[in-house]
């Protein structure tokens, strides 16, 4: 007994010939249907380049529209003319130009010999397909679809928005419980026939011609109705992405391809000539019986589909716009941001640096400039020190530089005078780790020598900024690592609050830290506060100091303390 195939063809005729040329040499009988939409000239052209094979036939042409009926009058013709014409064929296999047979034939023959009564096509019940629970999945049987999705798609929705609001909702033909699954199947001729002879064929064929894809559902429905063994999968390896178009092999994919023990793929690049040329693979004289066995594909289109979707974390391409519904990560890598530090104490950024051994910047967000570490001019990946380079984008700076710098924590300062437009983006970025000393930007208001009254605005304004950022980072929907400290409770003991971020951060082995970096002189700056409150300017943030206060000596830590249990 032979296996027939049905070959539905729209473009790459050359690549078709070689398919076709596949099938007939090995002995199979081959029907081809080309799409309408091909030019008589074209059309005449491959007919006559495959006019020396004699088991080779064309059958009807229909036009083609993706989601529309032609796909399934073009299988019907071409299923017609194999039944007629080729009484050994005992599995009609549907196939395309695009598809390439991988292993020999034999192989499949003799496959398809140990199963002859079993009838190889993909069909799920729609009520219990996981992609078929609700919206058009459901609707695609209850609606009128005469318009095509693709080219007509105001009309399309239009008209699916005017059924729904209508109230539309056919009535499936008696006995038919809807199916889906690949196009692509593999049915004994027995079952095939039975669907063509049906008597009631001109109603299902109405009923269906009216269904979204119906290339999809006839024959995946129709099969449950007549076959009497069904394996609800298909011999063609065919991957689809997230959007429903599908996977396209290339030469790189031949070794993945060769392990697959699949018997035809698709969709198969019309120029990878290397897979042209090597499949059919006969690598061994004995005939292999073995099924196909494509995890290791499906694997791969998993990851694949998850990389288009989600991506890397904090990468962004310029082939897949940025979704927060979908990225999985903000950033690249663990980074630290400190407001209120640098203010504080003099020599900060440098102690961290050496504390710490990460990469301490100054403020990256500063109105005026980009202040890299050592105040370079330009940074990891190109990244300039001009504000507004920075500004048009400033997401995509950030994200960029923690990218750039993968391997090596990145620590910048931060406060209410810089651009705040990434407040959101740090806070809910679980490789976050944001250090606030809040109220610590009227430090360099009092050692300032402006007039109390731009002092006095300017504070109002920095707390009204410092404020918002705290609302931010004291929401429900933050991920950061926070950690908030009032000036005064920072100045009262500020060992262990920089003994705790450095061991969370540092890449050397935690130890006890031995120096500490230089608090500025805060003598005056109570009185300085009060000062500020006698003009009706309250800074709540500061919290509480004494218009005389002690000056505070941390250079001698103290030990720190311990739980025992």
């Amino acid at each position: 007994m032979s296996v027939g195939v049905l070959l539905l063809v729209h473009t790459a005729f050359d690549r078709a010939e070689q398919v076709a040329r596949i099938w007939a040499d090995a002995g199979c009988p081959v029907v081809i249907h080309v799409d309408a939409k091909v030019s008589g000239q074209e059309f005449d052209a491959f007919k006559a380049a495959l006019s020396d094979l004699n088991d080779v036939r064309f059958c009807q042409r229909h036009k083609c529209v993706w989601g529309m009926w032609g796909l399934v009058a073009a299988t019907q013709s071409a299923a017609e003319v194999m039944l007629a014409e080729f009484d050994d064929v005992r599995h009609v296999y549907l196939s395309s130009g695009s598809c390439l047979p991988l292993r020999p034939i034999d192989e499949l023959r003799a496959y398809l010999d140990a199963r002859p009564r079993t009838d190889f096509i993909e069909s799920a019940n729609t009520a219990e397909a996981p992609w078929a629970v609700a919206g058009l999945e459901e609707e695609r049987f209850t609606l009128f679809f005469p318009f095509s999705w693709q080219h007509r798609r105001w009309s399309f929705d239009w008209l699916v928005d005017l059924q729904r609001r209508l109230g539309v909702k056919r009535k499936l033909p008696e006995k038919l419980v809807p199916h889906m699954g690949s196009q692509w199947w593999c049915l004994t001729r027995q079952t095939l026939s039975a669907i063509l002879q049906d008597p009631r064929r001109a109603d299902y064929d109405r009923f269906f011609k009216s269904v979204w894809i119906p290339d999809e559902s006839y024959f995946q429905t129709l099969a449950r109705l007549y076959s009497t063994q069904i394996e609800s999968r298909s011999l063609t390896l065919s991957k689809f992405d997230h959007h429903g178009k599908p996977h396209v092999f290339y030469d790189d994919h031949l070794q993945l391809l060769r392990r697959s023990d699949c018997f035809v793929a698709r969709k198969i690049w019309p120029k990878a000539d290397r897979l042209y040329q090597v499949f059919p693979d006969n690598r061994g004289e004995e005939v292999n019986q073995a099924g196909p066995n494509p995890s290791m594909i499906d694997q791969l289109a998993a990851k694949a589909t998850k990389r288009r979707i989600s991506g890397r974390d904090g990468l962004y391409m310029q082939s897949r716009f940025p979704d927060p519904h979908f990225e999985s990560g903000v950033t690249a890598a663990p980074y630290s941001v400190f407001q209120g530090f640098s203010d504080l104490f003099e020599d900060f950024e440098s102690w961290l640096a050496l504390t710490s051994g990460c990469k301490v910047h100054g403020h990256l967000f500063a109105l005026d400039r980009v202040e890299f570490e050592d105040r370079a001019p330009v940074y990891r990946g190109a990244l300039s020190d001009s504000a507004r380079a920075r500004d048009y984008n400033p997401k995509s700076f950030l994200t960029n530089l923690i990218w750039n710098t993968r391997g090596e924590r990145q620590c910048f300062q931060y406060g209410p005078q810089d651009n705040q437009a990434n407040n959101w983006l740090m806070a809910k970025d679980p490789n976050a780790q944001i250090s606030v000393i809040s109220g610590a930007w009227a430090v360099p208001l009092f050692k300032s020598n402006s007039n109390f009254e731009d002092i006095r605005r300017d504070a109002a304004w920095m707390q009204k900024q410092e404020a918002e950022f705290l609302k931010v980072l004291r929401s429900p929907w933050i991920k950061a690592k926070i950690r908030i400290w009032t000036m005064s409770e920072f100045v009262d003991a500020p060992v262990e609050p920089l003994q705790v971020i450095v061991d969370e951060i540092g890449t050397y082995p935690q130890n006890r830290l031995t120096w500490l970096p230089k608090m500025t002189d805060l003598t005056g700056f109570g009185q300085f506060v009060q000062n500020l409150k006698n003009q009706g300017m309250h800074p709540h943030l500061l919290g509480e100091f004494p218009v005389d206060p002690q000056q505070p000596s941390p250079q001698t830590p103290s030990r720190r303390p311990y739980l025992v249990q």
